[in-house]
């Protein structure tokens, strides 16, 4: 099992925010199913502020290729994915282009 912690913000509006938390009460069928289709077995997603954190956790043969390679080539997510943007900011340090960022694992408890 392999676990990930991603990075990214909302616009900092607290309408859309709000409206951004609704979507999330009820997310597409279709995407719930390309996320486990992809080998992501638990999503979690938390905010505070404008910044939230999402945290996966996905099978030994998940790899962020071909989730990416998954979700070009489907057109419901890449509706979802343009609807979210709506909501979304890219963090200061993303490169262009980049959404949610790879955040680097600093400590675990022994």
């Amino acid at each position: 099992m392999q676990r990930f912690c991603l990075a990214l913000d909302l616009k900092d509006d607290p309408s859309l925010i709000a409206e951004y938390e609704r979507m999330h009460e009820k997310v597409w069928p279709e995407i719930l199913q390309s996320i486990k289709g992809s080998g992501i077995h638990r999503l979690d997603i938390y905010r505070t502020g404008n910044r939230l954190c999402m945290i996966l956790e996905a099978g030994n043969d998940f790899s962020f290729e071909k989730k990416s390679a998954m979700d070009a080539s489907n057109a419901r997510v890449q509706q979802w994915e343009d609807l979210m943007w709506n909501y979304q900011q890219a963090i200061p340090w993303a490169k262009p282009g980049e959404k949610w960022i790879l955040m680097d694992k600093i400590f675990e408890l022994p």
